[in-house]
């Protein structure tokens, strides 16, 4: 397929994705990269193998050079993973680490943009980053800014909590989830994360959500039931495969025998929970 043509991302990856059909589960596909996935040394050898076969049947080629076979860790999309564990590439983490000050919208939108390929990793990172996207608000795109104390505490908190290195877990599904989220009157946030054979808590991935103005006029029980409808629709992959156990330590217990007494929007909430 020739370089440079709008639509050959678009038809590429549907061609992969024919070539890989029913392979899902220890090959995934993007563009012209493959990542193959096995739980032990002869299933990686018969899933390297299919694929393999399955590219000579489809009359494409391959480059050795630009293939590693057999490692336990490697780069992928941007990070960095292996033993059930993802972590940010090396390069990724430097680039947010040598990320000046920003001096102009334009700048902000870049560092954030960094900043939210990595969301996943950061707990209350929409929150954190609050005051930069509050710059950002208005019609007008001038690039001017007025960088405040409350701007230059969230770029350095953001830059601190990506270059900790931070480390998240792939999903058992077969054990159960634990959900925890709280809400504040800057956003909120949900932590998914399971427990291991020596009864360690480890994060699967963390959400978050700056609230918007319309949910600042919620009341704080309405609000932490908000989040809780954010955490289970975000979630509901994760949760649609097993059991979980959920955590909120600042939403009472309702008798639903009061619901016609109950506001309007925690009705809302209520029906839909």
């Amino acid at each position: 397929m020739p370089f440079g043509l709008v639509n050959a991302p678009y038809f590429f990856s549907k061609l992969m994705s024919q070539v890989l059909e029913n392979c899902e589960s220890f090959a995934v596909p993007y563009l012209d990269d493959i990542a193959i996935n096995s739980n032990n040394w002869e299933d990686h050898l018969k899933h390297v193998n299919e694929v393999l076969k399955r590219i000579g049947d489809a009359n494409l080629t391959i480059k050795p050079s630009k293939c590693k076979f057999a490692q336990t860790r490697t780069k992928y999309l941007g990070h960095v993973v292996g033993s059930g564990v993802r972590t940010p590439a090396e390069a990724k983490i430097k680039a947010v680490l040598d990320f000046r000050t920003p001096t102009s919208k334009t700048q902000i939108r870049a560092f954030l943009g960094l900043a939210g390929y990595y969301a996943h990793y950061v707990k209350n990172l929409s929150v954190i980053a609050a005051p930069l996207t509050n710059v950002l608000k208005g019609k007008v795109k001038r690039e001017s800014i007025i960088w405040t104390k409350e701007c230059n505490h969230a770029f350095e908190e953001l830059k601190r909590r990506l270059t900790q290195k931070p480390a998240l877990y792939a999903p058992d599904y077969k054990k159960e989830f634990i959900v925890q989220s709280d809400a504040s009157d800057l956003g909120m946030g949900v932590v998914l994360s399971q427990r291991d054979a020596e009864n360690e808590e480890h994060p699967i991935l963390y959400l978050s959500k700056k609230i918007s103005d319309a949910e600042l006029k919620y009341s704080a029980t309405e609000r932490e039931c908000a989040t809780i409808i954010y955490a289970i629709k975000k979630l509901k992959y994760y949760l649609d495969q097993g059991s979980a156990t959920y955590s909120n330590g600042r939403v009472k217990s309702y008798n639903l025998q009061n619901f016609p007494v109950f506001k309007e929007p925690l009705k809302i909430f209520v029906s839909i929970l």
